[in-house]
């Protein structure tokens, strides 16, 4: 792949790790020469996104028709806000489909699974999220698999938040070489940890 463009969607309620932690390491791997951009989306135009936690993040622009679309969790074993309103409101989904459809590969960090779960995305296919909802994704389902991280081709998925971070150095590494992810990893002084599996 000559050139990797990754758009990570938000929504109010985003947790702040499941899509910063993506978005540092990725722009961190440009950083050492791999040919990836990374940009911050919204569905619609907005100034501003208010995370979980209370970051306000101003986004890049809105959902255009990225290589792989990274989609965040937050606000579902709460029971309001964040995925869970999202995929009540019943917009966001569609549009995650519509991409995957058209060729996207798509991941989900920690409950951004249940985005995915309700596009038909992952209808029978291997897939994990946060421990907390894991019973909830086999019910929307998947076939729920306890691991840091599911590489499915395309569509990955990975455990609860900062399990985000391995799986982006899952993509670097998959994309554009063992060192480029090695690199990243170090710099971070992050320490890769669980498995991947296929």
């Amino acid at each position: 792949m000559t050139n990797l463009d990754v758009e990570i969607l938000l929504f109010d309620g985003f947790d702040e790790l499941d899509a910063v932690g993506p978005y540092e390491v990725l722009d961190n791997g440009a950083a050492v020469g791999a040919d990836v951009d990374v940009s911050l989306v919204t569905l619609e135009e907005r100034v501003l996104v208010e995370a979980s936690h209370g970051l306000r993040v101003e986004p890049d622009g809105t959902l255009g028709e990225p290589d792989l679309l990274l989609v965040p969790g937050g606000g579902w074993s709460s029971g309001e806000g964040g995925v869970r309103r999202v995929v009540d409101e019943g917009r966001l989904p569609p549009a995650v489909a519509e991409r995957h459809d058209a060729g996207a590969t798509v991941a989900s960090v920690c409950t951004g699974a249940m985005i995915l779960a309700e596009a038909g995305i992952l209808d029978g296919r291997p897939a994990t999220t946060h421990h907390v909802a894991l019973e909830d994704l086999a019910d929307a389902g998947a076939a729920v698999r306890e691991a840091r991280g599911v590489d499915d081709g395309d569509v990955l998925t990975a455990g609860g938040v900062t399990a985000g971070i391995d799986l982006a150095l899952w993509i670097l590494e998959r994309e554009f070489g063992e060192e480029v992810a090695a690199q990243v990893a170090r710099e971070m002084e992050h320490e890769r940890r669980g498995e991947i599996v296929r």
